[in-house]
């Protein structure tokens, strides 16, 4: 596998356009639980507003930077729950840079974080079984496969089994 540098920043305005292609890509919309389009002010807004901070927001979004400072992508962090120490976390790589080794660099900076500054003790994905690059993804970075969710992903035609990927950390 190719391992790529990266870094994770806060989201800064000229993410904007990023961020709405990413957030109104309807390919995504089956793997995650967005399924309508955003509007720029509304991510406008959404930027602006972040507080950055996980425990008043109770989610964080990152944006993945490769070594040569070009934005390659987004990991999140939502459904923090600092009473029980755990919080699900999502990822997406423009397409142009898929299968690069970014993924695996990012999540192994973001299971960091979860670990070493936040002390959580689990993290977890859902992923549509039938994603083998994502399920691949998360097995490789320690991630095992607790529980089938079927049919729990809808695509606007057909109903996706997910399976739930955990780490304890």
């Amino acid at each position: 596998m190719n391992t790529k540098e990266v870094s994770l920043r806060a989201m800064e305005p000229e993410d904007l356009d990023l961020l709405y292609r990413i957030e109104n890509d309807m390919e995504l919309w089956s793997v995650g639980n967005t399924n309508v389009p955003y509007s720029r002010y509304a991510l406008h807004d959404y930027i602006a507003n972040a507080s950055g901070d996980i425990y008043a927001d109770k989610q964080l979004r990152l944006m993945i930077e490769s070594r040569g400072a070009e934005t390659v992508g987004i990991v999140d962090i939502v459904d923090f729950n600092p009473q029980h120490l755990r919080a699900e976390i999502g990822i997406v790589i423009q397409r142009t840079h898929r299968s690069q080794g970014y993924a695996h660099a990012a999540l192994d900076q973001l299971i960091n974080y979860c670990q070493r500054i936040l002390h959580l003790h689990q993290i977890y994905a859902v992923v549509d079984s039938d994603n083998q690059g994502s399920v691949s993804l998360f097995e490789s970075m320690g991630f095992g496969r607790t529980a089938e969710l079927r049919e729990w992903l809808y695509d606007g035609k057909n109903y996706h089994t997910a399976v739930m990927m955990q780490r304890f950390l």
